[in-house]
């Protein structure tokens, strides 16, 4: 059982982190372990290894076999450096140089023998090569080799590793990968692409390993067609790895250009591919930025754009029973042997999974609903409770209730048929972006979260902001009470779209995909339930009279609600961390420190002080726009690693190869798709996913737990989410055990929900 659990683990990340690999150019296997044999006695021949600086060899993966010429060949290895690793327990490396002795019995009259060795390594660097095999013929006591009777394995009278014309033996050194491997990519008119691959005399290129991106602006985009349309690629039987699929010679492939502009385009197709030496070295997954310029060409229809089920990756094209070569990232490798490893290809082609759309009545009541149910989720209640505080104080006639009820509900109703408005111009644009989409923007999450802190700094009274709170027989008040309703109303809109509430994912899925009206119709009738209960308590005087009596408590109240509206600047920063690093929360600082010095200036000048606070405070609110320039600017932080420990449990980072290997492989799949700013999911991982019980549940399903992280805006969550019709995060879809269709979960979570799915997934009820 621990061999086999560190095979399973061996094999885990080995599917798990593939992309680190990619970013790590190594130098070819035989320069870095360079192998060589000799006889030194009639009944030992030392094999050795001379390892590069920052590698080492497994000894758990390095053995050597002899023919027939040399019977009962048993190797001895030294003892290689010991350590204890958490996956794979205790192994044995080597560095620097490894020799080892087979000692056997030479067979009467035998020359040579043929050796097989076979071995694996790695770099400090992080990436593992696959297993290696070499044939290397040594000359046995006896053989003229004027060497004294014993001899090197040699060629064209040189030492050397890799003897022979034998089967597996590689009569050369690997060629540079530019050379082992040449690309090109022409455009076919204004709608296709050409791109060639040829490798090198005696290499080969695997089908299942090539990848495509079109980088030439928004609204373009190329793929590789689906298998079936490939060129015809070899059957190859691979030692370790099984049957793959491979190019020996040269192939050209049409790539589809899909288009939702019609203009001329210049841009940059990204390559993904690998290849190996036959009987020799294989490279590690490489990636090529190829130069193309596209000529105008016709928009696509929509109806022609299929969904693919492996977006840009490899995968999508692979076939059943194909097995991957890539180099692992490092790690200690199980003592099973690779050709143990289960294969990997497609997922069965099933149209995926999409929430349900309903018609335009529908979609308008489940909007109602929605938004009113918004009215309890955590983004919204700080900015609501200054509201309610406003309505509690009473004293006014019903006239100027119902004028405060308004004011909001036209605050509420404009900001959602704005927000409508872009985001469906945006998606008709080609930028299939979901509800939430503006706080994947840097700028917009440091803006908000300003406005945010600068309302807590009024709430715990530094300065005071025209809400309608406090001082109510102020001249101030009296003339800004309509339009602090009205921003109250904006600000509740705006912190409403990192959570989406029960009934919304259906009504929005029509606003995507439906006529604009009808999009925009749901839009306001979003806005409508956000904004009914204050409707109701300033229409319906049954309603009013349930709100505690105005008194000295509201002061206290007030300054009290200041700290959830510090809550919520510190988690829109975190956000901004998320987003563009450590270096992003130190300019939001600075400019955090502007603001409230600005609002401190102002606060004197409004108290009878002299003009030149005023100016002060212009000035100061005038430099917070440096640091928020800047914070734009920043580049995006490092990739977090492919797999990682989210919420106590494993998570594999999502990507469409990753999936369609585990469906193919029959595996049960839960799929979350998160992000740090949507409030929803940070709930539910609460709730459901940090249990105990999700943990046992996904043990008993045999189960992957996959994680998306849409932090960011990321062009594969995005084809994902648009092909299950999800107007954004959460999404989670739980697939089962043999393929089939997978299930879409509500919006909100509770543990039996999940624990129930995974279980009928894995086939148990």
């Amino acid at each position: 059982m621990s061999r086999f659990r560190r095979w399973l683990a061996g094999f885990a990340l080995a599917m798990a982190l593939p992309a680190v690999a990619a970013d790590v150019e190594l130098p070819p296997v035989d320069e870095v372990f360079v192998l060589s044999a000799q006889a030194t006695a009639p009944d030992r021949i030392e094999v050795r290894w001379q390892i590069a600086k920052g590698y080492y060899l497994y000894r758990h993966r390095t053995s050597v076999k002899a023919d027939a010429a040399f019977t009962g060949a048993k190797l001895a290895l030294p003892t290689g450096d010991k350590h204890r690793d958490e996956f794979f327990g205790d192994v044995e490396t080597y560095r620097r140089q490894l020799v080892g002795t087979l000692r056997g019995t030479p067979a009467a009259g035998a020359a040579t023998t043929t050796l097989t060795v076979k071995y694996q390594g790695c770099a400090d660097a992080g990436v593992c090569y696959p297993p290696q095999t070499r044939t290397l013929k040594v000359a046995l006591p006896g053989e003229a080799a004027g060497d004294g009777g014993f001899g090197f394995a040699k060629k064209g009278g040189g030492l050397f590793g890799l003897g022979g014309n034998d089967a597996g033996a590689v009569d050369a050194a690997p060629l540079p990968v530019e050379r082992a491997f040449t690309s090109e990519v022409i455009a076919d008119g204004g709608d296709r692409l050409l791109l060639r691959l040829t490798p090198a005399k005696g290499y080969y290129l695997y089908r299942d390993k090539l990848s495509v991106k079109l980088d030439a602006g928004k609204g373009l985009s190329a793929s590789l067609p689906p298998a079936s349309k490939l060129p015809k690629a070899q059957p190859y039987r691979d030692e370790h790895f099984g049957n793959v699929a491979v190019y020996f010679d040269q192939v050209e492939i049409a790539l589809p250009v899909t288009r939702r502009v019609t203009d001329a385009a210049k841009g940059t197709l990204v390559l993904g591919l690998q290849g190996c030496q036959d009987g020799g070295i294989c490279y590690p997954p490489m990636t090529r930025r190829l130069a193309v310029s596209l000529p105008a060409g016709t928009v696509t229809p929509a109806a022609a754009i299929a969904p693919a089920a492996g977006g840009d990756a490899a995968g999508a094209n692979a076939d059943p029973g194909t097995a991957s070569d890539a180099p692992i990232a490092a790690a200690p490798a199980s003592d099973a042997t690779a050709s143990d490893a289960p294969p990997s290809g497609d997922a069965e082609r099933t149209q995926p999974p999409q929430q349900q759309t309903r018609g335009l009545l529908g979609s308008l009541l489940l909007a109602l609903l929605g938004g009113l149910i918004l009215n309890l989720m955590p983004c919204v209640l700080p900015v609501l409770s200054l509201k309610a505080l406003a309505l509690a104080q009473g004293g006014e006639s019903p006239q100027r209730a119902r004028n405060h009820a308004l004011a909001y509900t036209a605050g509420v109703l404009l900001s959602f048929a704005a927000l409508g408005a872009l985001a469906l111009a945006l998606r008709k644009a080609g930028l299939a972006l979901g509800w939430g989409f503006q706080l994947q923007q840097p700028l917009v999450v440091g803006v908000l979260a300003l406005v945010v802190f600068a309302f807590g700094l009024s709430l715990s009274g530094l300065w005071y902001a025209n809400v309608g709170i406090g001082q109510r027989g102020s001249a101030l008040i009296r003339r800004g009470g309509m339009s602090g309703d009205f921003f109250t109303g904006v600000l509740a809109v705006v912190l409403a779209t990192p959570c989406t509430a029960p009934f919304m994912g259906a009504a929005l899925a029509y606003a995507f995909t439906g006529p604009a009206a009808g999009g925009m119709l749901v839009f306001l009738m979003l806005g409508l339930g956000l904004a009914l209960p204050f409707l109701l308590i300033g229409f319906v005087p049954a309603f009013a009279r349930l709100l505690p009596r105005p008194g000295a408590w509201m002061e206290t109240l007030k300054q009290l609600l200041a700290f959830p509206m510090y809550v919520t600047a510190a988690w829109l920063v975190f956000v901004l961390a998320s987003l563009r690093g450590a270096e992003a929360v130190w300019q939001w600082l600075l400019a955090a420190i502007g603001l409230a010095f600005a609002a401190w200036a102002w606060m004197r000048a409004q108290q009878g002080g002299r003009n030149r606070w005023r100016a002060a405070a212009l000035l100061a609110l005038i430099a917070t726009a440096w640091p928020l320039a800047t914070l734009h600017g920043l580049p995006k932080p490092e990739a977090a690693p492919a797999m990682a420990a989210r919420n106590g449990i494993a998570s594999i980072a999502f990507s469409e190869q990753a999936l369609a290997d585990l469906r193919a492989q029959g595996r049960v799949v839960l799929v979350n798709m998160t992000a740090d700013w949507c409030v929803s999911c940070k709930v539910n991982e609460k709730a459901v996913f940090a249990r105990d019980g999700f943990r046992a549940a996904i043990d008993a399903a045999d189960a992957v737990y996959m994680t998306g992280d849409y932090t960011d805006v990321d062009p594969s969550i995005t084809a994902y989410l648009e092909r299950h019709k999800a107007v954004g995060v959460p999404l989670y879809v739980v697939y089962p055990r043999g393929g089939g269709e997978g299930r879409i979960l509500p919006v909100i979570l509770t543990p039996g929900l999940v624990e129930d799915a995974l279980a009928q997934a894995a086939g148990g009820r």
